[in-house]
């Protein structure tokens, strides 16, 4: 049996088509994953544009934003029985030996390779997945919603684990894309006042971002930054796709403030991170995620106190996938979710 799949074939751009697949064999440890629904990533996007910064083992089916019903099981997995409904981190091969892996920071595993671009992904009916990746879905949350818990991890990593807002913080996110206004989402559950800066271009995205009790902001963020005591925000989070923006949020941070890149960009910076020393800046990366804050944000999402509706800007069947990727890329819609047909 086949079914279809959409598949990144190359590194030139516009490399992705819908092609036949076979069902995939598991190996002891791995579950068959029939796939429910699957989110469209930005990092999909600039897999199809060929503007992406890492590594790719073509030909990959893309698609790492996943959940579904278990439809077998490996001779080993323990816990788990056909039919369970469950959602799957992306840290599809990891060395369990490594030092990170060890202390439970697999995702940080430089060996890592995750589903959508190291191993096949789910956009396609039949996915494997290592049992070590799952997560149980309660029988109340769609799965519409629940396959967007891997990006509403990314974004409680990066705002509660690396910057750590508080109650009371002034917050600026760059970027009103899916991290972005999900960033922004996270922070105002910290009990900090947020602000979403956009382009021209993004008012649509940025309208989402009201709905989650965020300023809006399009173009210049300073007044905003300063309007406490002229000193500038005390975190940003930069969740925009270049790097150019760092520029920015050095910019606006205030001293002795904090900022958090979780945005991918691979351009060259082309300025001084003088600032960042002047103003004693405290600089986090923030990639990924591990198995508790999975159990954290699916809580949240169960909960209602993590509302992922109003970014989901329709479904599509798989065979459907250049529109969802195009609605998304310009703008259109923040999130794309795809259905398996």
């Amino acid at each position: 049996m086949k079914s279809a799949a959409v598949v990144n074939f190359a590194p030139e751009k516009g490399s992705v088509e819908v092609r036949e697949i076979p069902v995939p064999e598991i190996g002891e440890e791995d579950i068959l994953l029939e796939v429910a629904n699957v989110g469209v990533c930005g990092s999909d996007l600039h897999q199809w544009t060929s503007d992406h910064s890492w590594p790719v083992n073509y030909p990959v089916v893309l698609g790492h934003e996943f959940g579904g019903h278990i439809a077998a099981i490996g001779a080993r997995v323990k816990g788990w029985k056909v039919g369970d409904r469950v959602v799957s981190e992306t840290a599809a091969v990891i060395d369990t030996d490594n030092p990170m892996s060890r202390v439970g920071l697999y995702n940080l595993d430089p060996t890592r390779k995750g589903f959508g671009y190291g191993v096949n992904g789910a956009m396609t009916r039949y996915v494997r997945v290592p049992a070590r990746c799952l997560h149980r879905v309660p029988d109340a949350l769609p799965f519409e919603q629940a396959c967007l818990t891997e990006p509403c991890c990314v974004a409680f990593n990066s705002v509660v684990n690396a910057a750590r807002i508080i109650p009371g913080d002034r917050v600026i996110v760059l970027g009103p894309g899916t991290i972005g206004i999900l960033c922004a989402a996270v922070a105002k559950l910290c009990g900090a006042e947020v602000a979403v800066v956009g382009l021209e271009n993004d008012r649509g995205r940025l309208e989402i971002a009201r709905q989650y009790g965020c300023e809006v902001i399009i173009g210049d963020a300073t007044a905003w930054a300063k309007e406490r005591d002229g000193l500038g925000a005390d975190c940003i989070i930069d969740a925009a796709g270049v790097s150019a923006t760092l520029r920015i949020a050095l910019q606006l941070v205030r001293p002795n403030g904090q900022i958090a890149k979780v945005g991918w960009g691979p351009q060259p910076l082309n300025f001084s991170l003088d600032p960042l020393v002047q103003k004693n800046i405290r600089l986090h990366g923030s990639f990924s995620h591990n198995w508790p804050v999975w159990e954290r944000v699916i809580a949240l999402l169960a909960s209602g106190q993590l509302d992922v509706r109003p970014i989901i800007g329709g479904v599509w069947p798989i065979t459907s996938w250049h529109e969802a990727f195009e609605k998304m890329h310009h703008g259109e819609v923040v999130k794309s979710v795809l259905k398996p047909v």
